[in-house]
């Protein structure tokens, strides 16, 4: 709680361990390389980040096979849509709470 104002202060943004992540850097991973979870892994997000990346690659060797594609396919949706949320700042900060910086 500040001393000053009586606010409540968020710990993990303070803590210099934890520096902020770009919105930007997070958002175009999501865009670009959502599909195997990378910006999930960059914000912190291991367990959906690893989910995502397990479709990926289970999917590749199943694209003979009609489910291999849906697999990709879904992960690269998911990837995409969470890399718009981070830069239109539905996702506004890191799985520390740490405020995403522009």
């Amino acid at each position: 709680m500040c001393t000053n104002c009586g606010s409540i202060l968020n710990p993990a943004a303070a803590n210099p361990l934890n520096p902020p992540k770009s919105k930007l850097v997070a958002g175009l991973l999501g865009i670009f390389l959502g599909c195997f979870g990378v910006h999930n892994f960059y914000l912190g997000f291991t367990e959906k980040a690893v989910i995502q990346l397990i479709l990926t690659i289970v999917g590749i060797p199943l694209c003979c096979i009609v489910i291999g594609g849906f697999m990709i396919l879904g992960a690269a949706i998911w990837g995409l849509v969470e890399g718009i949320m981070i830069l239109t700042g539905s996702i506004p900060a890191d799985a520390k709470g740490v405020p995403l910086v522009d």
